[in-house]
C-alpha cells in the first residue's frame, strides 16, 4: 500500500508565529496560525484538514459502497464539521458532524440511512477517529 506523507513548519512563538502546511503529492499547501485555530483569521488549521480528510474518505467509500451493492449513487456529498474544545487536560476535538446528501435511483431515506451508517463504521478515516464522537445525518435527495 502507498505511503502518504504531509510536512508542517512553523515559525516563531505560539501566538505570533505562523506556520505552512503542504501535501506530499503538492495538491496543497496552506499557512495557518494561532488565530486561523483559535480565532477567525482566513487560514487553515488541523482540526479543518482532519474534516476534509474525513468527508473525502466517506464520500468515496459510501460511493464504493452503493456501487458494490448494484445502486450506484448519481451524485454523493459530505461535508465534516470539527468541532474543537478543551477539558481538564486541555484542548481536544470534541466531536464531528458528518453530514452527507445522496442522489441513488431506487433507494427510500431509511435504506439509504441503513447504508450510510454502516458505511461510517468502516470507512478507513472514521475508523482511525474511534476516540471522536461522529454525529451523522444522511439525506437522501
Amino acid at each position: 500500500m502507498p505511503e502518504r506523507k504531509a510536512t508542517a513548519i512553523w515559525n516563531g512563538s505560539l501566538k505570533e508565529g505562523k506556520g505552512n502546511v503542504e501535501l506530499g503529492s503538492g495538491a496543497f499547501s496552506g499557512a495557518f496560525s494561532f488565530d486561523t485555530r483559535f480565532g477567525e483569521v482566513k487560514g487553515t488549521n488541523p482540526e479543518e484538514l482532519l474534516g476534509a480528510g474525513l468527508a473525502a474518505c466517506y464520500a468515496m467509500a459510501l460511493n464504493a459502497t452503493l456501487e458494490k451493492e448494484e445502486t450506484p449513487a448519481k451524485r454523493i456529498k459530505a461535508e465534516a464539521t470539527v468541532f474543537l474544545g478543551k477539558d481538564d487536560a486541555g484542548f481536544k476535538i470534541n466531536r464531528i458532524d458528518l453530514v452527507t446528501e445522496g442522489e441513488v435511483e431506487g433507494f427510500d431515506q431509511d435504506r439509504f440511512a441503513e447504508v450510510a451508517e454502516r458505511v461510517k463504521q468502516a470507512c478507513i478515516v472514521s475508523r482511525a477517529l474511534a476516540a471522536v464522537n461522529i454525529n451523522l445525518t444522511s439525506k437522501l435527495i
